[in-house]
């Protein structure tokens, strides 16, 4: 009788590790989209979140082994005890999306990495109270501890899997928060359950279980309520104009403001907007520059689609016949599918649109173009020297054509600009952007750019209207646009500035300002 009870409790141990596990990583998966999105996605979010995390997990487990100094590990009733402990632990676990929000316009990610760490302190003491439990002490203790701590890794290899790539996928955040805090509580009711406790007892322990369970479904909404608002807007954060759109993938979240700004893992990412007018939100007229500078770019593949507003222009630009787009979040579909001027791109038999990440989908690829274009996020995000390293330079000039252009966003970066320019022998900033080629005679062709202002078209609309005042004024002053600045200027300028060529191993735009926040002033 003695074996068979052990191999029980070893079952309810194996089986409740699991679940915790799964749970808390699932949690931990959660928890960094929203911290990534709070911070803008800067490079050291993730491991402020790991060391949060697990400095949580081992004052939990300190306090578990204090608690576990007792012989009583054993008894069944202990079970009831880690029931109540489980059901604290999902309910402090849900509460840290909301505290990171409350906190966004006042603090740092401070107070969400305290909120992380208790979170995971509770949850990570459910692990070693489930071994006391499960495991006596004999000659085998080690065998059976090895099955317990597998199952906890299994669960928790599952929990990131099946919700960081199928529950993001189709479900909202706070209906995952809930979904995960109800199986808390069924993992604390099946304990009271497999306790054995009395009948009277466990039906108490169920009622306030489902008590629980109904008030977090009922509450969740509000806990909830402008959170991503919150996160993304802080101090500017006003409940009277809530995001038009929110579109939520496995690949990020995606923003879409009441003025059509656009924002990707809650960084600015765009403004719905192709106009060339006294509302260039979103810096347009850098897309129609690039026709002054290929005399016939008929196929063009663009890094990143976002807003779809930089498509539909270079798309549009005089001769071009067919463009790729790489995109790593589909959702992006769904904000242009609501935007009539960037719409018709999603049935224009010119486009073809693909799901990949950028620097994998041209490492994989031979296909050449005339222009590659990439109107590139924040320099300073993480992953994003991914695609402003040296080495993505040389990627990206396999796919040029003979006289192709390069043609990217530095973000105002002084460390991209030097790299552009130290990179390929042509280099000229436009703007913000770097246009580089290995064509010598890279220039800005006056007349060419005057032929895309007097013909260029947008859905059978002209770009501009001369017949318009307002209108006439701007195709004045574009006519001698010239933003524009070389190579012999601009590496003296970023070097005396300190700046560096970034490679793959240095990573330094993303690693010059590891912690940065946004400030008011950004």
């Amino acid at each position: 009788m003695t074996g068979s009870r052990e191999q029980a409790r070893l079952r309810i141990a194996i089986v409740a590790s699991a679940v915790s596990g799964f749970v808390a990583l699932s949690y931990e998966i959660v928890w960094y989209r929203v911290l990534s999105v709070m911070t803008r996605g800067t490079a050291a979010t993730f491991g402020l979140l790991l060391a949060a995390y697990l400095f949580g997990i081992a004052f939990g487990s300190w306090g578990a082994g204090r608690a576990c100094k007792d012989e009583s590990g054993g008894d069944p009733r202990a079970l009831a005890r880690l029931a109540g402990f489980v059901a604290i632990a999902n309910v402090l676990a849900m509460f840290v999306a909301p505290v990171c929000a409350w906190t966004a316009a006042t603090t740092d990610v401070r107070a969400g990495l305290l909120a992380v760490a208790v979170a995971a302190g509770f949850l990570g003491a459910v692990l070693p109270l489930l071994c006391h439990f499960g495991v006596p002490a004999s000659d085998r203790a080690g065998q059976k501890l090895s099955y317990v701590y597998l199952a906890n890794i299994i669960g928790s290899a599952a929990g990131s899997l099946l919700t960081g790539f199928v529950l993001m996928d189709r479900l909202r955040l706070v209906s995952i928060q809930t979904l995960l805090a109800l199986l808390g509580f069924a993992l604390a009711a099946g304990l009271v359950v497999a306790s054995g406790a009395p009948r009277r007892q466990a039906l108490r322990f169920h009622g306030a279980l489902a008590a629980l369970a109904a008030l977090v479904v009922v509450l969740a909404p509000r806990l909830h309520a402008g959170l991503w608002e919150r996160l993304v807007y802080k101090w500017e954060y006003d409940p009277a104009t809530p995001f038009q759109q929110i579109v939520e993938t496995k690949s990020g979240v995606i923003f879409v403001g009441q003025d059509g700004t656009v924002y990707g893992g809650g960084a600015y990412d765009g403004v719905v907007n192709v106009r060339l007018d006294e509302n260039d939100k979103n810096g347009i007229l850098r897309a129609y520059v690039l026709g002054g500078f290929h005399p016939a770019p008929r196929e063009v593949l663009m890094v990143g689609l976002a807003s779809g507003s930089w498509a539909q222009v270079v798309l549009n630009l005089p001769g071009v016949e067919r463009m790729t787009i790489i995109e790593i979040n589909p959702g992006y579909l769904e904000v242009i599918a609501r935007h009539p001027e960037v719409r018709s791109l999603l049935t224009n038999p010119k486009v073809s649109i693909v799901f990949d990440d950028g620097r994998r989908w041209m490492q994989a690829h031979d296909d050449c173009f005339d222009v590659v274009v990439m109107n590139t996020t924040l320099h300073w995000r993480g992953h994003a020297t991914n695609i402003l390293s040296t080495e993505f330079m040389d990627i990206a000039r396999r796919h040029l054509r003979p006289g192709g252009i390069f043609y990217f966003n530095t973000t105002d970066s002084y460390d991209v600009q030097l790299t552009a320019a130290r990179s390929f022998p042509s280099f000229l900033r436009v703007a913000n952007f770097a246009l580089v080629s290995d064509d010598p005679g890279l220039h800005f062709d006056r007349p060419r750019w005057k032929t895309v202002l007097d013909t260029m078209t947008i859905d059978g609309a002209p770009i501009l209207d001369r017949t318009i005042p307002r209108h006439a004024v701007i195709y004045d002053a574009l006519l001698g646009y010239n933003d524009l600045e070389y190579a012999a200027t601009v590496v003296p300028r970023t070097l005396a500035a300190g700046s560096r060529v970034i490679t793959d191993d240095n990573m330094v735009v993303e690693w010059r300002e590891p912690l940065r926040y946004p400030k008011r002033e950004d």
